[in-house]
């Protein structure tokens, strides 16, 4: 286990990198909600994991043919990511989220924001599509009881989890 498992993810969740995109990094079928692929997709762009970012959209799209267009993206200096909302879709197998991330060009911050949609095919989720917005979107906070499970699909609690 390499020194960058044992600090923060890149996916600004607050747990390490370890406890969150790490599993999903070595084997995507970790990922048991859209809302950790797409974490696990943006820390892949933090840590420039090309091939994960390729592998993660939906056969479909063909990734493998703009792979050095997908690289040049994610050599981009990327810095933040807010997940904005996450929702179920028509069935168990679709799936939206949508998120700001912030990228530094030039001496300057930008964000890029989308609602994504994802597909679960044969036990993995995919990243098939996404709808962009021209300004960045207010954070909804989630609406948890202490008790309630944790958004993140981690299995704990909430109050044991993402709300510390």
């Amino acid at each position: 286990m390499s020194l960058i498992t044992t600090h923060a993810c890149r996916c600004h969740s607050g747990k390490t990198y370890q406890d969150c995109c790490y599993p999903i990094h070595q084997d995507p079928k970790r990922a048991l909600t859209p809302e950790q692929l797409m974490r696990a997709r943006y820390c892949a762009h933090e840590l420039e994991l090309v091939d994960f970012v390729v592998s993660t959209y939906h056969p479909s799209c063909n990734a493998h043919l703009e792979r050095d267009a997908i690289a040049e993206s994610i050599a981009g200096d990327w810095c933040l990511l807010e997940v904005v909302e996450s929702q179920q879709g028509s069935s168990d197998s679709e799936g939206f989220v949508t998120f700001n991330a912030y990228f530094n060009e030039d001496k300057r911050r930008y964000s890029m924001t989308e609602k994504s949609r994802f597909k679960k095919e044969g036990g993995l989720w995919y990243y098939l599509d996404g709808e962009m917005y021209d300004f960045p979107l207010p954070i909804k906070k989630p609406q948890l009881g202490r008790n309630d499970p944790c958004v993140c699909g981690s299995g704990k609690k909430y109050k044991k989890c993402c709300a510390k």
